[in-house]
């Protein structure tokens, strides 16, 4: 076997071993018999949260089960092969097998980091809301490229993407926009995108060619299952509604539908802006929740570079990305230096990289810190 074939044999067996030490390969199939016997319970839909949340579980664990069975076949498989090729002197046949164990290190590598999102709330839907910086139409502007961005990325995904309230700019842009992200993992995926997003660029909107520099914050909250009890006394919020702004014309909001709610002891504001107000209250108590189930999350466990605890104003100081387009095409990721010149690339979605290398670093702080502890 060629020294290069070896080596990515070795990466792929490195890889199966991390996936089978996190997904605690021992005791999976019992896990899987106990799913089994749940989900068959006569009484199983009479909580419809329960139910899929189980059945979320359940297939989340076989799909890791089966990938790890059909990339530890693969590699035998195709080892077999390379050892009967060379024998035979079946050079052609050699060549293939070695294609599809390069082809498995990549199979490999997405499935360890898929393991990676293993967090209490990594399998939930989440919600995420940009809002805005320092930089008044160059930030809004900014604010509605970040939202091209994260709802092309999950488009991508498969997943749902439902506004929940908007906040348009003066001249451009928005100055705010929520967003409730539903799929498999959402939250897992995105809470690494939670801190202050950097802008670099030629002004569009100014005279001469100066460039600007803009800033716009993510924040990113899981949507809380309800089996995970937040209590929220009626004394420490105050509840308003008022007149959501639209594109005008003959779908302008005439009525105080949209709801604002204010928690007093933290300070957190949430509001929803659709046109039932019935709605709107009841998504904006839920984004509560998540707002305040993020914050007990974080305490247990100190975020990625600690980004909620210094989240502070979306500007200077606070950045977890920089994306340059002019003097120069850079997006580079300031907590783990991975970067790209592909900026539309970028722009247009492709994020899951910059998501991988965070996710790593993150569990590589946590194995640091276990081993200390």
């Amino acid at each position: 076997m060629r020294a290069e074939t070896q080596a990515q044999v070795e990466q792929i067996r490195k890889s199966l071993a991390l996936l089978a030490q996190r997904l605690d390969w021992e005791t999976a199939p019992h896990r899987l018999e106990e799913f089994n016997a749940l989900i068959e319970q006569p009484d199983l839909w009479n909580d419809p949260a329960r139910a899929q949340k189980l059945m979320r579980e359940r297939q989340s664990l076989m799909d890791a089960v089966n990938g790890y069975k059909l990339i530890d076949a693969g590699l035998n498989d195709n080892i077999g092969l390379i050892e009967l090729g060379e024998a035979e002197g079946e050079e052609a046949l050699v060549q293939e097998a070695e294609a599809a164990i390069r082809a498995l290190v990549e199979t490999a590598a997405q499935k360890e980091l898929e393991a990676l999102l293993n967090g209490e709330a990594d399998g939930n839907d989440t919600f995420l809301e940009i809002n805005a910086g320092a930089g008044g139409t160059e930030s809004q502007d900014w604010a509605e490229m970040l939202a091209r961005m994260y709802t092309r990325w999950a488009e991508r995904r498969g997943f749902t993407v439902e506004m929940l309230s908007e906040e348009a700019g003066q001249e451009a842009g928005i100055k705010s926009v929520a967003y409730k992200i539903s799929g498999h993992n959402a939250y897992g995926w995105l809470k690494t995108e939670s801190g202050v997003h950097r802008l670099v660029r030629i002004s569009p909107f100014g005279s001469g060619d100066k460039r600007q520099t803009s800033f716009a914050s993510v924040w990113v909250y899981p949507v809380v299952d309800d089996n995970i009890e937040i209590d929220i006394q009626d004394k420490d919020i105050r509840i308003d509604t008022f007149r959501s702004s639209g594109a005008g014309g003959q779908h302008v909001n005439k009525t105080d539908s949209a709801v604002r709610i204010t928690h007093f002891p933290t300070g957190i504001v949430v509001t929803s802006s659709l046109k039932s107000q019935h709605q709107n209250r009841e998504i904006a108590m839920n984004a509560l929740k998540a707002r305040l189930y993020q914050m007990e999350l974080d305490k247990r466990s100190a975020a990625i570079n600690e980004a909620h605890d210094a989240k502070g104003d979306a500007g200077w100081g606070n950045q977890i990305r920089s994306y340059v387009l002019q003097p120069y095409q850079m997006v580079k990721d300031l907590r783990t230096s991975f970067e790209t010149s592909d900026t539309q690339g970028v722009l247009d979605g492709d994020l899951d990289a910059f998501m991988a290398a965070t996710l790593a670093l993150d569990m590589a702080g946590k194995s640091r810190a276990d081993a200390e502890g």
